[in-house]
């Protein structure tokens, strides 16, 4: 049985455009909806997974329409390599608005920012 946690697992596979970091510890997903598909091929059938419509709802780190189609795309494309996925809806919300703030002590970890949980600027090194 596919769970919210093996989602969240798959989207540390998926990283922000803009930050070097990925987008389950940045804090950009705001919530998982798994649907269970009884209408989906095999359906039914003794030893067949069941199917699932996921929904993810984030919230994008950047308002630049490319970056936040790129990301749109690097989830659906990491989910759609599960085998119990049959679709996936990703949803960019526009509130609340992303700051640093959201993101995970492991994700300050990754970008070097232990220490200051105050952060209200990323600069990114070029």
């Amino acid at each position: 049985m596919l769970t919210n946690a093996d989602i969240q697992a798959a989207l540390r596979d998926c990283f922000d455009p803009v930050l070097p970091c990925n987008i389950v510890d940045l804090g950009l997903v705001r919530s998982i909806t798994l649907t269970h598909d009884p209408e989906a091929p095999g359906a039914g059938i003794p030893g067949v997974p069941p199917k699932y419509i996921v929904v993810i709802e984030i919230i994008p780190a950047t308002q630049d329409e490319a970056s936040q189609a790129q990301l749109s795309a690097q989830i659906q494309n990491r989910l759609a390599g599960l085998e119990q996925i049959l679709h996936t809806e990703v949803i960019l919300l526009d509130s609340p608005i992303w700051s640093p703030q959201h993101i995970t002590p492991a994700g300050r970890r990754i970008l070097g920012l232990e220490g200051n949980p105050n952060l209200i600027q990323i600069s990114r090194n070029q």
